[in-house]
């Protein structure tokens, strides 16, 4: 199982430790994302920086849905199967997916991938739901389980 993780409020006013959490996540910017695995040092990561990300479990589906419309290689080319297989010991954006949900692979197991998908702005007259508020209470912050895959599917 894996995360995916999109940061939903910029680092103004936030304390020094926060900001360097949200710099190893990799989520330096608003309507960033990325795809971590499912560990104790990550999770405590996320608790950490939860009054400014969202994060949720996502299937290989949407991971591959992301990875064709989203993701970016160095030099900011699209990634297609051709760049999988050429760089990567899996062939299809598929079978990279289902490596990342089983915990097989990381990111760093394509050369020139690009950790951070970049987002648009969730589409809709909810948007996010208000940023100062935690998922639970009707915000858009924290963790949402599953729901992830609908806030990802107004942003791609």
């Amino acid at each position: 199982m894996v995360f995916l993780v999109i940061r939903a409020r910029s680092d103004r006013g936030v304390t020094g430790k926060i900001r360097d959490t949200m710099g190893m996540l990799n989520l330096t910017r608003v309507n960033h994302a990325t795809i971590l695995p499912n560990a104790p040092t990550y999770i405590g990561m996320l608790s950490k920086a939860k009054d400014y990300i969202t994060w949720g479990e996502i299937d290989s589906d949407m991971i591959s849905n992301l990875l064709k419309e989203r993701g970016r290689m160095i030099g900011d080319k699209p990634v297609s199967d051709t760049v999988i297989n050429d760089n990567s010991k899996y062939s299809t954006i598929d079978d990279f997916a289902k490596a990342l949900v089983s915990g097989e692979a990381s990111m760093k197991d394509v050369d020139g991938l690009k950790p951070v998908l970049r987002l648009h702005p969730p589409r809709g007259s909810k948007g996010w739901g208000g940023i100062k508020r935690s998922y639970t209470v009707g915000g858009a912050l924290g963790f949402r389980g599953e729901a992830i895959s609908d806030l990802v599917s107004r942003m791609m």
